[in-house]
């Protein structure tokens, strides 16, 4: 658990925070490739990310092994990417506690005040109704913008 006081919520030092990570759980991934979590997962992959899938219904997705949850990641990851309903996110948030992940990010249309104000109260940063591909994207292209690069 992060013992520093979190960033606010969607500031952009937590979207900073995000994007800076290497490792990346990502809740409710499928291996449906029309799934938009799989198209965004892909995505973040090709761009550098350690994708870790966590879907108790799959075994694999991207190449990567899934689990259960994520406490159950044999490792520490950077963010807790969640593509789950806003009323799952109360036991998500616990689970990324638990498990002592620094940042909870959930996916564009996810909202939940009271999951937020939790993870925040446990240490965590917290991004919530954006999506980490369009973020990312837009850093990339501003980054680009301004060193005068056509972003990839």
């Amino acid at each position: 658990m992060t013992t520093a006081t979190p960033p606010p919520i969607n500031s952009p030092e937590a979207i900073a925070q995000g994007l800076a990570a290497k490792t990346v759980a990502v809740v409710g991934l499928s291996s449906n490739p029309t799934n938009p979590s799989y198209a965004i997962a892909r995505y973040l992959q090709e761009h550098g990310y350690r994708i870790i899938p966590v879907n108790p219904k799959e075994t694999e997705v991207l190449g990567e092994k899934a689990y259960p949850s994520v406490q159950a990641i044999p490792e520490r990851v950077d963010v807790v990417d969640v593509f789950r309903r806003a009323e799952a996110m109360p036991d998500v948030v616990e689970d990324a506690i638990a498990a002592g992940a620094p940042l909870v990010w959930m996916q564009l249309g996810i909202r939940n005040e009271a999951a937020a104000t939790r993870a925040q109260a446990a240490g965590l940063a917290v991004v919530m109704d954006h999506c980490m591909k369009v973020e990312h994207h837009r850093r990339a292209v501003a980054e680009a913008a301004a060193g005068g690069i056509a972003p990839r």
